[in-house]
């Protein structure tokens, strides 16, 4: 039984080069491994009254839905524009190359719902404190944030406030 984090490979220059990529698939391929993965990301929530898990498109829903299960949450969607039906409530945020956006439905969370935010990595930072803003948008009661990857050296929890728990299961 190989630990969940040996299989996390990491691809030198790509998608560009000086980057090291980190990539997730052949955990996600490896059932046994993807639960271990989710217990472990699960632990720090587990008691906490999390209703409901938000998961960040697109990898975040991998591990938000099968978190919101293991937690006996529901599961909301942060999509990009254009991809939920309306009503939606929109967060703008920036990128070193542009402006993105984040969306949920009005309705996704009913105000004062305890929330979790979930995705894959956390880099920059940038678009888990867009996630963040949404939610506050929506008026939720924000758990905290779960990542499976922190990359430590783009200082991306600078971002996040201290008061506000961000567990990472891996840092690099």
């Amino acid at each position: 039984m190989k630990p969940f984090e040996t299989l996390i490979r990491a691809v030198p220059d790509f998608p560009q080069p000086g980057v090291v990529f980190r990539d997730i698939t052949p955990l996600l391929a490896d059932a046994g491994a993807f639960a271990r993965c989710i217990d472990a990301l699960a632990e720090p929530w587990l008691g906490q009254g999390v209703q409901a898990v938000c998961g960040i498109e697109s990898r975040g829903f991998i591990f938000g839905a099968a978190l919101a299960q293991k937690l006996n949450a529901g599961f909301v969607p942060l999509r990009k524009p254009g991809k939920l039906p309306p009503p939606v409530v929109t967060m703008e945020y920036r990128l070193e190359y542009g402006i993105d956006r984040l969306q949920a439905r009005a309705d996704a969370l009913r105000p004062g719902e305890r929330a979790l935010l979930v995705d894959d990595v956390l880099a920059t930072g940038g678009t888990l404190a867009a996630a963040r803003a949404l939610l506050e948008q929506l008026d939720a009661d924000l758990a905290g944030a779960a990542v499976v990857i922190e990359l430590a050296a783009l200082q991306g929890r600078g971002r996040w406030p201290d008061e506000v728990p961000l567990h990472a299961l891996l840092r690099y």
